[in-house]
């Protein structure tokens, strides 16, 4: 099965080049709907935590497709700040809600690395032949 890889400048407008490149690749809309959402959160943050989102900076956005799943990875330029942590924002917030949606639409959320570079992945289960989500 495939894998696409790219990497993107740490701009801000490089998130809608993220998005558009997931959504190319996928041939399934709905997978590809939910994952452009995973992409543009997780590469959001990359940009607002850690030092991709400096002038220097890139993040990488990885899909790679298997015959039941698709994994949705972005990694970041790394930070000397604690691991990304899920949390549990009030109503009036304006952030913090990124890895909250990632989780609730993803089958699995991991993190990987260390201050030199994470990546979080989500695992989006693949619709089988003739299978239709509502």
């Amino acid at each position: 099965m495939p894998t696409y890889r790219r990497a993107f400048p740490g701009q801000p407008e490089e998130v809608h080049n993220a998005r558009r490149f997931t959504v190319q690749c996928l041939s399934d809309p709905t997978t590809a709907a939910t994952a452009e959402l995973i992409v543009s959160e997780l590469a959001t943050n990359a940009l607002r935590h850690t030092t991709s989102g400096t002038p220097a900076g890139a993040f990488h956005v990885t899909l790679n497709q298997t015959a039941h799943a698709l994994i949705v990875s972005v990694t970041d330029a790394g930070t000397t700040d604690t691991k990304p942590e899920f949390h549990h924002p009030d109503a009036e917030a304006t952030c913090g809600r990124g890895l909250g949606i990632v989780a609730a639409l993803a089958e699995r959320v991991e993190v990987h690395g260390d201050h030199r570079g994470r990546t979080i992945t989500a695992e989006l289960p693949m619709p089988r032949a003739g299978e239709h989500r509502c």
